[in-house]
């Protein structure tokens, strides 16, 4: 590391913006599934968007790498300093505009996506992006990864959720954007370059935001079911303007949910083989409206398609329901070694490719119990693989890379992505160059000479 720039860094910024103690850094340091670890000489904590662009400055001018890191969520490996200075976001935390009548907030790229959330329902509004990390995840890095979530298939992927961004360039110039237009057709959407690209085009500073009416309420409902081809065909039934979640689950993620997340129990009698978690937005919370979607479930019921339904009879309720879907990750960690995949395919193909992964992983690791779950509203399969139960954990992930590369080629073969929302980080880097189209690869790496020319900008992510 170039040391010069590190006291150039430390001599010109004010003294509250960066800090070398070692407890302060550590836990900015490591992943949170424990599969990534790093370290930096200096971490930088800007407070505004001016003291990022003059710590990029510095930078540039040394030729020092740098990593922008949000609330280190992320599962990619790409929030996580392997040398650079970390520049964190968390102290850029303001919310800076709402307005009800435009349908929009902007929010600093620190402020966690639950503070976004709250600053909206404050204004009679929604903002309709929504993840289980939404308490620690922040705007900036749901921007920089095109963060999904539960509700894509209605509203989208939080691109489509961006008018525009403020962000820092390599050089320490300052791009704004932070439109309050729902039209502008002046030229290229310059904002859309920076959503998705992981902070290696720009350093997300602030967003403006859409937000969309508050629904008067939500029928939520979990749906046992056979299988993946009923959960396909339930999906086409339920498909209309107010679908707003579609999530499946397979019997062994929830009983990992109950078994090791304190407070959590199964709301039927009795086992299923297999669920999806349904809500609808109503224009009306009343029977009348309520009563197409109580008829669609009654019918399922009725002809065999769902072996037995739980409807949310209150906020609490439905609260409950919502954190058995949430708490699949965080379980699975309690459980040891699982080798995680965030893929997607067409959502018809959803059931084959479950079949047919799971036929793959128990040719290649006998016992393995794969754990498929996720967002088949729009074709999302977080398609993890936990260890035999007679296989130790260090033993298990060592065939990290054979699975994955095997898992990968089957999603590749049914015409489907590697990542569907959590990025390519440093985790997928490789895959990506061996897959992606050249001509994509091509204009990728043009882009990024062209914004980012000294590559300092997370240098190791992505391309």
């Amino acid at each position: 590391m170039n040391n010069t720039g590190i006291e150039a860094l430390k001599s010109k910024l004010p003294r509250e913006v960066w800090t070398q103690d070692q407890d302060i850094i550590a836990p900015w340091l490591s992943e949170w599934r424990d599969k990534f670890f790093g370290q930096t000489p200096l971490m930088l904590m800007p407070r505004s968007t001016d003291e990022v662009a003059r710590a990029v400055k510095i930078c540039a001018a040394h030729k020092i790498p740098i990593l922008p890191q949000g609330g280190n969520t992320g599962l990619v490996g790409g929030s996580t300093p392997q040398g650079e200075v970390l520049l964190s976001l968390r102290k850029m935390n303001k919310l800076r505009d709402v307005s009800a009548p435009d349908q929009l907030l902007i929010a600093e790229a620190g402020m966690t996506l639950q503070s976004v959330q709250e600053a909206a329902r404050d204004a009679g509004l929604k903002f309709p992006l929504s993840l289980a990390a939404q308490g620690s995840c922040t705007i900036g890095g749901n921007l920089s990864t095109n963060a999904g979530g539960v509700h894509v298939i209605k509203y989208g992927s939080a691109k489509s959720l961006c008018l525009g961004v403020e962000a820092v360039l390599a050089d320490g110039s300052i791009y704004s954007d932070l439109s309050r237009l729902r039209k502008d057709n002046t030229g290229y959407d310059l904002s859309r370059l920076f959503l998705g690209a992981e902070g290696t085009l720009g350093i997300i500073t602030a967003a403006s935001l859409r937000l969309v009416p508050a629904p008067a309420g939500i029928m939520r409902a979990l749906v046992a079911l056979a299988g993946p081809d009923d959960a396909l065909t339930l999906l086409g039934r339920a498909q209309n303007a107010a679908l707003a979640m579609f999530e499946v689950m397979p019997r062994s993620a929830l009983d990992l949910v109950i078994k090791y997340i304190p407070d959590h129990r199964d709301p039927f009698d009795g086992p299923h083989p297999y669920y999806a978690l349904i809500d609808w937005e109503l224009g009306r919370d009343d029977e009348d409206t309520r009563a197409p979607f109580m008829a669609l479930l009654e019918a399922a019921i009725a002809d065999g398609l769902a072996r037995d339904v739980v409807i949310a009879q209150s906020d609490t309720q439905a609260a409950q329901l919502l954190s058995l879907r949430e708490n699949m990750s965080a379980a699975q960690k309690h459980d040891g070694g699982s080798i995680k995949h965030d893929v997607s395919v067409a959502v018809s193909d959803v059931p084959k490719f479950l079949a047919r992964a799971d036929a793959l992983l128990a040719r290649m690791i006998p016992n393995c119990r794969p754990v498929g779950f996720g967002h088949m509203g729009d074709g999302n399969i977080h398609y993890n693989v936990a260890r035999p139960i007679d296989m130790d954990s260090q033993t298990f992930l060592s065939n990290w890379d054979r699975v994955q590369t095997a898992v990968h080629d089957l999603v590749s073969d049914m015409g489907g992505s590697i990542s569907a929302e959590h990025g390519i980080g440093i985790m997928k880097k490789d895959d990506l160059a061996i897959r992606a189209d050249p001509v994509k690869l091509a204009l990728m790496r043009t882009v990024k000479s062209a914004l980012d020319p000294d590559n300092i900008l997370n240098p190791r992510v992505m391309i």
